[in-house]
């Protein structure tokens, strides 16, 4: 008898929030409570991320890095994702994960949102939404007010975050969060790397150096974070037809459209267990439909 997927959902409550303005201090962090209340739904649908140029194909020997399913009577239990969200702005693309979170499209749970400016339009959206707000790095001004690159570490595992997500957080990912969570950690890029990447080349920069060159096609990409800018490996790409008189504005309102959808997607993807590894070291994207696919 074939088995049946289903999801094994998870309510969490959010620790009280402390400061005035809904961060948290380190004194005052503690995880998530531990009562939680499960039952299991159907598996949703959304539409499979894909990677620009690459086709839909057979690809083998894959392997999975990450093992949260179980059995239960036959039934594949898969658990619900913890994820953290970093951001230094307005968050359109943390607002849509979150909405995916909301209305079941992502099998996965927003727990934390981490930023480098507390009075970001993100960490608004969070505190109003009860997802807890953490600093970092620590300011120069006011160095009370933010974590270290352990505390933070510590941080995240205490809230058992399984991913992080990088949603327009214009810092460098310290070495130890990269080291502490190993191809766990995904950025969104508002051009097709590698071209258009690295240190300072971020929102407007990249669309005018896009336009610039005079490509035919940019786009988002999303990739895995190592310990340089924009160099990880890259995991899912879309094309998105430059105008022969655009803006970098125009450029750029089009580009974001097709982040919000593919960013979602992928993360609905890593939250079902579909990203696997080819032996090369080449992350793929599980068909939802057909587990011998891949894109």
């Amino acid at each position: 008898m074939e088995s049946r997927v289903l999801f094994s959902s998870q309510l969490y409550f959010p620790p009280p929030v402390q400061n005035r303005d809904n961060s948290i201090a380190p004194s005052l962090l503690a995880p998530p409570s531990r009562n939680a209340l499960s039952f299991s739904f159907p598996t949703p649908l959304t539409r499979s991320a894909m990677r620009i140029g690459q086709p839909l194909v057979k690809a083998a020997p894959i392997v999975a890095e990450v093992d949260d399913v179980s059995r239960r009577d036959g039934v594949i239990i898969i658990k619900r994702k913890k994820l953290a969200v970093f951001v230094s702005g307005g968050g359109s693309n943390f607002k849509k994960i979150h909405e995916g979170c909301s209305v079941g499209s992502v099998h996965g749970d927003v727990v934390l949102l981490v930023t480098n400016n507390k009075d970001c339009g993100g960490a608004e959206y969070a505190r109003s939404n009860g997802i807890p707000v953490l600093v970092f790095p620590k300011g120069r001004r006011e160095p009370s007010d933010g974590l270290s690159s352990t505390e933070l570490v510590d941080v995240l595992r205490e809230y058992g975050v399984d991913f992080v997500l990088l949603a327009g957080y214009l810092k460098l990912i310290p070495v130890e969060l990269v080291q502490a969570f190993p191809k766990r950690i995904l950025n969104i890029h508002p051009a097709l790397l590698p071209a258009f990447g690295g240190k300072g080349l971020y929102g407007e920069r990249v669309h005018k150096a896009v336009l610039a060159s005079g490509a035919r096609y940019s786009g988002p990409t999303i990739h895995f974070v190592d310990e340089e800018y924009d160099s990880g490996r890259i995991l899912a790409q879309s094309a998105v037809r430059v105008n022969a008189n655009d803006t970098p504005e125009e450029l750029a309102k089009r580009v974001l459209r097709e982040e919000h959808k593919l960013y979602v997607e992928v993360v609905a993807a890593i939250c079902e267990e579909r990203i696997k590894w080819r032996e090369d070291g080449v992350p793929l994207i599980q068909s939802k439909g057909n587990s011998d696919e891949y894109y």
